[in-house]
Formats: C-alpha cells, structure tokens, sequence
C-alpha cells in the first residue's frame, strides 16, 4: 500500500525493522589436512571435540598417530600373547596325551622318572666329589692315578672282566612247562638293566653290554652258552630299586607267571658274580695315545 504520492504508507514503514540483523558468524575454524593433529591450537581442540568421524578424517585428525614407545608396547604385549598362546597349546597336548594312560602305566612312569632322577643325582654328587678331591688334594697327580684306577675297576666291572660284589637280588625262575623262551629273559635282563643294575650273571654266564639270547632246543642260550631251568639271575644293585622293577602290573613277574613259571626274588646284602668273560682286543680300533 502507498499513499497517493508513491510514498509507502506508515503502517508499512512501522513494520520494518529498523535495520538487519548482524550476519550469522562463521564455525569455528577446522585445522586444514597441512597442519599436524599433534600442533592443533588449544582453541581448536574443543572446537574439534564435537567434529564426526567424517569431520575428523577430513580434517587430519584421524588416525591418530602413535608415538614410538606405544608402537613398542604394543609389540611386546602381542609376542607376551602369542607366547602364552603356544604354551596352553603345548600343555594341553601333553595333558591329553597322558589322560588316556591306564592307572597302572602312570604309576610305572613315575616311578621310573623317580628311580631315575635319584640316579642322576647321586651321580652328580659323586662327580662334584672328585671334583672336590682333585681341587684339595696335596697331590694332585697322586689323586689322579688313584682315580684312574678306580675307574679302570668300575669299566671292568662293566665289561664283565673283574669280578664284582655287593648288594642285590637273586632271581629264580622254575620252567617246568618248558614255557619260557629267551625273548622273556632278554625282558628281565632290561628291566633290571633300567632299575640300575650294575652286575648280572645268569646260570654262570657274565651279562654284557653286547650279550645276546637266543632260543634253543626247548632251552635258552646265552652269548652261544646253553642254560637250563631253573633260570638263576644273580644281580648286583640297590635291591629296593631291583625288586619293584620286577614287580610292577604287566611286567616280567606277571608275564612269566602267565606262563605257570614260577618266580621268586631274594634280598641280600651280599651278592657275588663272578663269572668272567674274557678281554678281547678290538681288530681295528687303537688308542688315540698310540
């Protein structure tokens, strides 16, 4: 509406506002892709706080950066769980492995791992005892022949060519079904050969580290050597380590009476084996002194 001059009418002028609202101000400034995340002005932080994940791609700020002692951190902790990772796998194939063994195959196991723990041991005292001897001796070269020869006696009492003596067990075997052959025998021989016996002879023939038993004839043969029932085992060792070695569920003692032989084990404080086999000299090997 307008007067009739052109002029607008009062009524339109008074609805007018006086002057326009100021200009909406811009966003706060978002730190362009040239500036570093870790150089962000402390104003623009909390500018930057309420930005979207968007926002921030585009704006530099992700991904945040790692500092060098973080990417080591996180090394570490990943090879600690991979480690761990491989030992629970070990353990737990160990633990199934064992979990289907007969109550009767773990008790032989642990004990044998404690037979043979407590030979080591006492061969490492004895070892740290010439060690000792040699280190305080006056003369030394005196304790070094003394021990030489001590060493030569135990090798001889190994290769059956000096005579032995000491504790152990004796181990009867009556065949009257003519059941029993020599891989039994071979058996008993490798069981107390396991259990720590030092010294074997069998119906009076020395037991070696090369000996071998054969069946023959409704008999056993031994290194070629003939024996007859009643098999005799005499056995130098430690008799409570001997005797359980024998004993134990599915071993020789059980075997053989399955047969209907007739076992029996004797305890003594004194056994002797005697018999002795004879020195051979080797046809190509010399001493390297030579």
């Amino acid at each position: 509406m307008s007067d009739h001059d052109g002029q607008p009418s009062n009524r339109l002028r008074k609805e007018l506002p006086a002057e326009l609202p100021p200009a909406r101000p811009p966003a706060a400034d978002v730190p362009s892709s040239d500036t570093p995340a870790g150089d962000v002005p402390e104003g623009d932080r909390s500018a930057s706080a309420g930005l979207t994940g968007r926002d921030r791609l585009f704006a530099g700020l992700w991904p945040p950066r790692l500092t060098r002692a973080q990417l080591i951190v996180a090394l570490l902790l990943f090879g600690l769980g991979f480690g761990l990772a491989v030992q629970v796998a070990s353990n737990s194939e160990s633990d199934g492995a064992l979990r289907g063994a007969r109550q009767e195959d773990l008790v032989r196991i642990l004990d044998e791992l404690d037979d043979r723990t407590q030979r080591l041991e006492d061969e490492k005292q004895g070892l740290e005892k010439q060690r000792d001897e040699l280190e305080n001796s006056s003369d030394q070269a005196e304790e070094a022949r003394r021990q030489t020869l001590e060493k030569e006696r135990q090798l001889g009492i190994l290769a059956g060519t000096v005579a032995a003596q000491g504790p152990g067990i004796t181990v009867t075997i009556e065949d009257t079904k003519g059941a029993v052959e020599a891989d039994m025998l071979l058996d008993a021989i490798q069981e107390l050969r396991a259990a720590g016996a030092e010294a074997i002879q069998v119906n009076g023939v020395r037991v070696v580290a090369g000996t071998y038993l054969t069946d023959s004839d409704k008999s056993v043969s031994v290194d070629g050597n003939k024996i007859n029932a009643p098999y005799r085992f005499q056995v130098i060792g430690k008799p409570q380590d001997l005797e359980p070695a024998l004993n134990i569920p599915g071993g020789v003692v059980q075997t053989l009476e399955k047969e209907q032989a007739t076992v029996t084990v004797e305890q003594s404080s004194k056994i002797v084996v005697d018999a002795l086999r004879a020195a051979e000299r080797p046809d190509y090997a010399r001493s390297s002194s030579q």
